[in-house]
This record gives structure tokens, sequence and C-alpha cells, in this order.
């Protein structure tokens, strides 16, 4: 193994890998166990119709330790867009090696490079405290706003 964490955008041949983050995700987190035959149309939509998001990975090799995807929220303030981090997740052996650190580096130079994206935000459980952790010493606040939701069945 390389050791040498890479950052790129996902591609097609990425999708199951990042179908499976998702089913784990949704297990580890919330204790909810996702249908395969909606997450794996879910997840390849985004590739399919790429104004949906754009997901990235970490790999080191060939093997994917991580991946986010990234939506658009048009900001009328701004006049432009601010990208929401949303579908995080690292495999367990690769926790605490940086590489939420790197794909959100990854990510913020490219939204850094841009005129038109104005800021990143993600929303995270309450009790997630090891991820607030993270997303804090990567100078994200959680100061300004609270996420309230209303999410259908």
């Amino acid at each position: 193994m390389s050791h040498t964490i890479q950052c790129r955008a996902a591609v097609l041949s990425d999708a199951a890998t990042i179908t499976e983050f998702q089913l784990a995700m949704a297990w580890e987190t919330e204790q909810l166990r996702l249908d395969p035959l909606k997450c794996t149309p879910g997840v390849r939509a985004v590739f399919e119709q790429p104004q949906r998001g754009r997901y990235y990975v970490a790999a080191d090799g060939d093997s994917i330790l991580g991946a986010l995807l990234i939506t658009s929220e048009w900001s009328d303030w701004r006049n432009g867009d601010i990208w929401w981090i949303q579908s995080v997740y690292v495999i367990p052996d690769a926790r605490g090696r940086g590489v939420f650190k790197q794909l959100f580096a990854h990510v913020k130079s490219l939204a850094e490079s841009r005129t038109d994206v104005f800021g990143l935000r993600l929303y995270v459980d309450r009790r997630n405290t090891r991820a607030k952790q993270v997303y804090q010493q990567l100078g994200m606040n959680a100061d300004h706003y609270e996420v309230c939701e209303w999410m259908k069945g």
C-alpha cells in the first residue's frame, strides 16, 4: 500500500463503493437500514445527472478510503452558491488518518478557486462529537445556524 491519500472527483466505477459507504453510514449513525434498491440508483443519479451534485473520493492506491458529496444551494444574498458537504464517510480502518481533512482541503481549494462559490456548509448529528471536533479543527463553526428539516415519511 502506498499510504499516500489522493483526492479526486469520483467516477461512475466508484458508485458501488459509494453506495456501500452510504449503507454503512446510515447503519452506524442512525441504526437505519437503507434499501439498496433505492440507494444504488440514488447514488448513480448523481453521476447521470450532474446538476444533482458531485462525489469526491479519497483513495490510497486503488482503495477508496472515504467519500463525500457536494450539492449546491443558491444564495441570493451572495449571488452565488454555497456548497453543502453531505454523505461523508470514511472506512473505519482509515479513521484518524486525516482522510476527511484531505477531502475537505480538496473541496475547499476547489471552492476557493471559483468566483461563484462563497462557502461550505454541512450538517452533523449533535451526538457525533468526534466529527464535530474534526470540523471545528478545520475552521468550521456551528455558531450561526441550526438546520431544521421536514422529511416525508
